[in-house]
């Protein structure tokens, strides 16, 4: 199992007030799996990738990546952990606006103390697995909303994690670009790569093999996807559009 959780719980104190973010949320990701995390706002489901991503810790529970027991470790250790085992996509990309696509894809190795020269060629090879080999000297600014998105999965990808965690990874996008981010994931999910992401739009959901659905701090539903939707197929049946030009 890549991801496992006994009884994981989150509570947040206001004041007089505690609010149960997260209740009891036991659940297991076996390696290769593709996820998704569903539920309206304030269900749970932020709290919860947070804490799957080791950017929070739990008020009780366990939280085991790849066998390790994290709940209880400090900040410092959390941020070793999550920067060798957790890529995160993000809907705002998060990309450094003055740097170019290579030199973003490189910051987590930078982080890690990664020589120079790996770190441009593990770089380069992840631009060129999402079709970025020849923007990867462009600025965010230069690239589409897509092609920023690519960037932000090949950074995700760059430090070879053990599960990529994606938030709202289509929210910013119009609904073709969103079948050719959903077609990549599922292509990395092919080739073993597990993800797990949070969205509130079923058709995004209906990529994945499996939805866990969130209400009120709680897991209430846990549903394999019988057929999950094609995103590469579904793209084959758009009119073609005119290839775009950045700069």
């Amino acid at each position: 199992m890549v991801i496992v959780t006994e009884g994981l719980t989150k509570d947040y104190r206001l004041g007089p007030h505690v609010v149960h973010a997260l209740r009891g949320v036991s659940v297991s990701v076996e390696r290769g799996e593709f996820v998704a995390v569903m539920g309206p706002s304030g269900s749970g489901k932020s709290t919860f990738m947070n804490l799957l991503g080791c950017l929070d810790t739990p008020t009780d529970g366990r939280y085991l990546i790849e066998g390790e027991d994290v709940a209880g470790l400090g900040r410092d250790t959390l941020a070793r952990i999550r920067s060798r085992k957790v890529g995160f996509v993000f809907q705002t990309f998060n990309l450094l606006p003055r740097v170019s696509a290579l030199e973003n894809v490189e910051l987590p190795l930078v982080y890690a103390g990664v020589p120079a020269r790996e770190r441009r060629e593990r770089a380069r090879k992840r631009l060129a697995e999402v079709g970025l080999a020849t923007r990867e000297h462009h600025h965010p600014a230069q690239l589409s909303g897509g092609q920023q998105q690519r960037v932000a999965i090949a950074r995700a990808l760059v430090n070879d994690p053990a599960v990529i965690l994606a938030d709202e990874p289509t929210g910013a996008l119009d609904s073709r670009t969103s079948l050719e981010i959903m077609a990549l994931m599922q292509g990395l999910n092919a080739h073993g790569m597990t993800i797990v992401v949070v969205t509130h739009e079923p058709d995004v959901a209906a990529h994945a093999g499996r939805v866990l659905t969130f209400r009120d701090g709680r897991l209430i539903r846990d549903e394999p996807v019988p057929e999950p939707r094609d995103a590469a197929a579904a793209l084959a049946e758009l009119p073609a559009e005119p290839e775009e030009v950045t700069a």
